[in-house]
């Protein structure tokens, strides 16, 4: 189990990197003409930015902690916010219409929900 944990939240921050590329370093404009972006031309270049930096934070929350065994309750702890962030994302994408994204955003939820559980629950990091 453990290992499945590590490839789950491997998998995760390697989206939480991806999203936290485009939405950091990407213009807006060129963001929002691209699909499952098009929220980004509805918002402030800061609140995309903000998003970005989120995300950028949570690929190393993800990851380093436990990694380096410094605070791996910060593994957990992300994916929770991850969790949250993808309530958010899924919201907006009902909203835009873009169904495809909804079922994409419940799928990293449902990731996040497991590795949350499972190092909260059956393989913490320390025992």
């Amino acid at each position: 189990m453990n290992l499945t944990l590590w490839i789950a939240a491997g998998l995760l921050a390697f989206v939480a990197l991806a999203g936290g590329i485009s939405k950091t370093f990407v213009p807006r404009e060129k963001l929002a003409t691209m699909p499952g972006a098009r929220w980004t031309g509805r918002v402030s270049t800061g609140f995309v930015r903000t998003l970005g930096i989120l995300e950028l934070l949570a690929t190393v929350g993800l990851i380093l902690p436990a990694a380096l065994d410094v605070a791996p309750v910060l593994v957990p702890v992300t994916a929770v916010c991850w969790i949250l962030l993808m309530i958010g994302a899924a919201v907006t994408h009902l909203r835009d219409g873009e169904a495809r994204f909804i079922a994409l955003n419940l799928v990293y939820l449902a990731l996040a929900a497991f590795v949350a559980w499972g190092r909260l629950g059956p393989e913490p990091f320390t025992r």
